[in-house]
């Protein structure tokens, strides 16, 4: 290593026998210098194109992110008028403003139901929903199922068998039952009951009790009508 090093050396040093300076420059170096310098000039063109754009805005730049909609909803039999951003999603305006907390945040995607609600009598996922979509609109969340004082027949179902576990989904899981036991095309057999709620997602693993429940559910809201 010694020998080599003495002749990369040797190739700087001028017939006199001084050092030549600087060294030849390496690869690395190089590189790591043009990457400096790409930043720079980068971040140089990126505020550039900024100030650029805000001096053509009519109001200097100034965003617009906290504006705000007025819309108009009945939830849960109550109405409301509320300021909501336009990108804010009916999900957290019922839970950061109504503070309607039985609707879960679960995956955000649409994928698990726990959001599940229902406007104007239909099962939604509320995570996907902008809510100045829905002005106007009549809302029920999971609060809104029990009427004075007395559970659902869906909410009961689900107690008298145990259809839940840690309980995170049980809300979802509920709204979209109480929506199929009222959809005249789907079928009351098992096979179209899971079909149905297959949107839902137990990470439990309580889907037979849920079943159970819900065909329990059906037999009470047939009686009661």
């Amino acid at each position: 290593m010694a020998n080599q090093d003495r002749k990369h050396n040797a190739g700087n040093e001028s017939p006199s026998g001084d050092a030549l300076l600087p060294a030849a420059p390496t690869r690395r170096n190089f590189l790591k210098s043009l990457g400096a310098s790409g930043i720079a000039a980068a971040s140089g063109n990126a505020f550039s194109q900024v100030a650029a754009d805000a001096a053509r805005k009519p109001d200097g730049g100034q965003t617009t992110a906290g504006a705000t909609h007025t819309v108009r909803l009945t939830v849960n039999s109550k109405p409301h008028t509320l300021q909501v951003a336009a990108n804010a999603v009916l999900l957290d305006v019922m839970r950061e403003q109504l503070q309607l907390t039985g609707t879960k945040k679960g995956c955000d995607q649409g994928q698990c139901g726990a959001c599940t609600l229902h406007v104007n009598g239909v099962a939604i996922n509320s995570c996907l929903s902008l809510a100045v979509m829905h002005d106007g609109d009549e809302i029920t969340t999971i609060e809104g199922l029990e009427k004075n004082g007395e559970l659902h027949p869906v909410q009961q179902a689900f107690w008298e068998h145990d259809a839940f576990q840690c309980g995170y989904c049980t809300p979802g899981q509920m709204m979209s039952a109480v929506a199929i036991l009222k959809d005249p095309h789907i079928g009351a057999d098992d096979a179209s009951v899971r079909e149905a709620m297959s949107g839902n997602i137990c990470r439990c693993g309580a889907y037979k009790n849920i079943l159970a429940a819900i065909q329990t559910a059906r037999g009470k809201t047939k009686g009661a009508a």
